[in-house]
């Protein structure tokens, strides 16, 4: 049995005021998991708990973020996160501020047996 991504999804958060690496990198990977429906748990019946979630933050300053609690954001799988250089920070000289915005890549993996199942191709009409 070998492990197969089964979705790749992005997402961008940011801190407009608060200059808080770890709260822009939650929203961006609450951002990715809106837009994702894995729908194949129940259809194929696996187990949520059976995948593991590959996430990588992009931030400019990646040891200002709480990867522990990045991962405790994930409502399945159990999660693995690390934190790169990316992202960006917008200085505001007027107001003296730091606008951070982080970008999020999160994978889920499942371990699936070569061969176990297969796209189908539609019947002719």
């Amino acid at each position: 049995m070998t492990e197969k991504r089964i979705i790749l999804e992005m997402g961008a958060g940011n801190d407009l005021y608060g200059g808080d690496y770890t709260k822009a990198a939650c929203r961006a990977v609450q951002d990715a998991l809106h837009h994702s429906s894995i729908v194949l748990f129940k259809s194929l019946g696996y187990d949520h708990r059976d995948m593991r979630v590959q996430v990588t933050i992009g931030v400019q300053q990646p040891d200002k973020v709480d990867a522990a609690a990045v991962a405790a954001t994930l409502p399945r799988g159990r999660a693995e996160v690390t934190v790169v250089f990316g992202g960006l920070d917008v200085h505001d000289p007027v107001q003296d501020t730091t606008h951070v915005i982080a970008t999020a890549a999160v994978a889920a993996l499942l371990p699936i047996t070569a061969g176990a199942w297969r796209l189908s191709t539609p019947p002719s009409p």
